[in-house]
């Protein structure tokens, strides 16, 4: 019973900064856990980032760390993924998702999903 919102996308040239929200609704945002995840164009959806219900762990996958900062505000039910130093390869549908428990890296412990948001680097 959660519903959840992507938007922000666009179109950025490599080396810009972009960022995504996800805003959330139905259920007590502040009890999950949060992912973002990614699906390029003719390859699988996988992991980006993730972060504790309080906000206070978070996790990235190796090809963004440094470069990407997911954040939440549980005032306002949203999370945001702030991407910098954008790369052609970054070009992805980006989704977030809830989490019941802990801070997991693979889609399918994942519960809730949003629609995505579409984000495209040029070259």
């Amino acid at each position: 019973q959660v519903q959840l919102v992507e938007s922000g996308g666009g179109l950025v040239q490599a080396g810009g900064s972009l960022r995504v929200s996800c805003a959330a609704s139905g259920r007590t945002f502040s009890l999950y856990a949060m992912g973002w995840f990614r699906q390029p164009p003719g390859k699988e959806r996988e992991f980006v980032a993730a972060i504790s219900w309080s906000g206070s762990s978070t996790t990235y996958a190796d090809s963004v760390k440094g470069r990407f900062t997911i954040s939440r505000d549980n005032a306002k039910n949203t999370v945001y993924l702030q991407m910098n130093s954008l790369k052609p390869e970054d070009t992805a549908v980006y989704y977030c998702a809830t989490s019941s428990g802990g801070l997991p890296r693979r889609n399918y412990e994942y519960d809730y999903w949003g629609q995505g948001t579409q984000v495209t680097v040029s070259s």
